[in-house]
């Protein structure tokens, strides 16, 4: 299940552990065994995940759905279809292959100012949140730099829209973070997942000026030395690179 594109390996565990939860009540085993046993088969393949959040998503999906359905017996048909419309809205399928939506923490990037500085007015600096959803990463960022031009881009039209509403002092637009150029920032900001940073990396390699900031949330890029990294609270971590000079 590794191998399989995300969210594939979820929703071929959770239907295994449906199917076994199912198939043990129908042979008469008691509800509570049966969901035991079903909640089990779902932690173990949860273990099959790399990254935590995954194995959370794998291994609570079964208690949560019977818990749902348990409690959503009178629903009509048709109610079951609300939450996958608000999921496709907020998490399209393009992006199953970038990271969840997974907000930047309050503070996280506190102390930013002072590793990474960046020039003031007039010549106001442009920092690009690529992936912003909700716009939490927005507002760190402004915290961290008030006088600079913050912008996000989004892919989801919904979350788009949402962190526009959020962040009203802030240019947040839809599309595509690889397919925007990031030539006119001076730093970009990025919360992704691990196997996004090599490509992270080349892109910055590619667009950014020289001397310009690259800082990521939680994941490092492997064979690339940080100029600075900075634990947070919470088990995170924050890593700064800087681009370097074309010889």
């Amino acid at each position: 299940m590794p191998l399989l594109r995300w969210p594939v390996p979820a929703l071929l565990s959770w239907g295994l552990a449906w199917g076994l939860f199912l198939a043990l009540r129908t042979a008469g085993l008691a509800a509570w065994m049966a969901m035991a046993l079903a909640a089990g088969l779902g932690l173990a393949l949860a273990f099959l995940q790399a990254p935590r959040w995954r194995r959370l998503m794998v291994a609570g999906g079964f208690p949560l759905s019977l818990l749902v359905s348990a409690h959503s017996l009178d629903l009509p048909a048709w109610a079951w279809l609300l939450p996958l419309v608000l999921l496709a809205l907020a998490y399209p399928r393009r992006s199953w292959a970038d990271a969840p939506l997974f907000p930047t923490p309050k503070n996280a990037l506190q102390g930013l100012g002072e590793l990474a500085p960046l020039p003031q007015l007039p010549t106001q600096a442009r920092i690009l949140d690529a992936g912003c959803g909700l716009g939490h990463g927005l507002r760190e960022l402004h915290r961290a730099y008030p006088q600079a031009r913050v912008e996000g881009i989004e892919w989801s039209l919904l979350l788009a829209l949402l962190a526009r509403l959020r962040c009203p002092w802030a240019h947040v637009s839809r599309g595509d973070m690889w397919a925007q150029d990031w030539q006119p920032f001076q730093m970009v900001y990025v919360f992704q997942r691990p196997e996004s940073m090599d490509r992270v990396w080349a892109k910055a390699r590619k667009e950014l000026a020289p001397e310009a900031w690259l800082v990521s949330l939680d994941f490092e890029i492997h064979g690339q030395g940080a100029l600075a990294s900075m634990a947070l609270p919470r088990g995170h971590c924050l890593w700064v690179y800087r681009v370097p000079r074309q010889d």
